[in-house]
């Protein structure tokens, strides 16, 4: 994902002469290619996340379309303050990428987990959060993000590398309106509904197919905007005729990320618009309340914390099998 966002900044700075990139002193090799397209517009904030918001604020002020770039965990959490006040407050352009998102960092420990982030940057006034599934998904949505037209801050959460592309040719991105990865009309006979955000889009399209093979017919969405939410989506899976389960899956504690939001919708939906209870039921694919204290890769933290694709189908297939017995 990384190389996919190098690639799209360095060819939309050269668009637009007013985009500027700043780096939290990683990076510097990944955009050799910005730094000589774009002479002077990558700056290395060093390690000094707090004073590198701040500098985005301010050339968001003076007229710039400044996109920050550094690890996730110290993108949101080390400089919480200056994203709150110094960009949101004001309601800036800044576009905030944070890379290496999730556990994609799982070997450096937990210094080097995101697994808050999200909820950390949807709480925030003014912001959007958009999370992409996968590389020809990054390179759409950091265009959009960077149109002429875009307003407010955005927390752009992706991953770090090797990530497999999943659509099969560049998809239409719209911030808030998530991506079927089979025909919409295919979820009016499916009785389970993933959707899927972020680096989880893989994982996700396998326990789909895992799931049709066990006589679980499954849709697959990918929900790469958790703020704003797509409602109307929400809408038409949560009262489909056929939709039992609507599941989140997410690289992210299953508290205040996509899971939360969609629960959070669900609850005020009820009550402010219809008594009658939606149709599908819910369950939340995340990370737990606690901090994940062994040492491994990303994919064995996946397996430890029941995210991996033969684990997250188990998980479905339990609840299905269970609500039909």
């Amino acid at each position: 994902m990384r190389d996919a966002f190098a690639a799209e900044i360095t060819q939309l700075a050269q668009e637009d002469a007013r985009v500027v990139l700043l780096s939290g002193d990683i990076g510097n090799r990944l955009f050799d290619s910005f730094k000589e397209k774009c002479p002077g517009r990558f700056i290395n904030c060093g390690v000094a996340e707090a004073n590198l918001v701040g500098c985005a604020a301010g050339l968001a002020m003076c007229g710039a379309r400044p996109v920050t770039y550094t690890i996730a965990s110290f993108m949101t959490t080390r400089c919480l303050e200056q994203i709150r006040v110094d960009v949101c407050y004001h309601n800036l352009p800044v576009v905030i990428v944070g890379v290496g998102a999730g556990l994609s960092y799982a070997a450096n420990g937990g210094t080097h987990h995101s697994l808050e982030d999200i909820s950390l940057m949807r709480m925030l006034p003014n912001m959007k959060v958009v999370a992409p599934g996968d590389p020809l998904e990054v390179r759409a949505a950091i265009r959009a993000l960077l149109r002429e037209d875009a307003q407010g801050p955005v927390y752009f959460r992706i991953g770090k590398k090797g990530e497999p592309v999943v659509h099969a040719a560049p998809p239409h991105f719209e911030i808030g309106r998530g991506i079927w990865l089979n025909k919409e009309s295919d979820a009016g006979s499916a009785r389970v509904v993933l959707l899927a955000t972020g680096n989880m889009l893989p994982g996700a399209r396998e326990a789909a197919t895992r799931l049709d093979a066990q006589g679980v017919p499954t849709a697959l969405v990918s929900m790469h905007t958790i703020k704003p939410l797509d409602e109307e989506l929400l809408e038409h899976v949560f009262f489909s005729s056929t939709v039992e389960w609507v599941v989140t899956v997410e690289e992210h504690s299953r508290m205040g990320g996509l899971g939360g939001a969609v629960a959070e919708w669900l609850a005020d939906r009820h009550h402010h618009q219809a008594p009658s209870p939606a149709r599908a039921r819910l369950l939340r694919i995340g990370t737990p309340d606690s901090f994940f204290h062994e040492a491994g890769g990303q994919a064995y933290a996946r397996e430890r914390l029941s995210l991996a694709p033969a684990q997250i189908a188990a998980n479905v297939l339990s609840h299905a099998n269970a609500n039909r017995s």
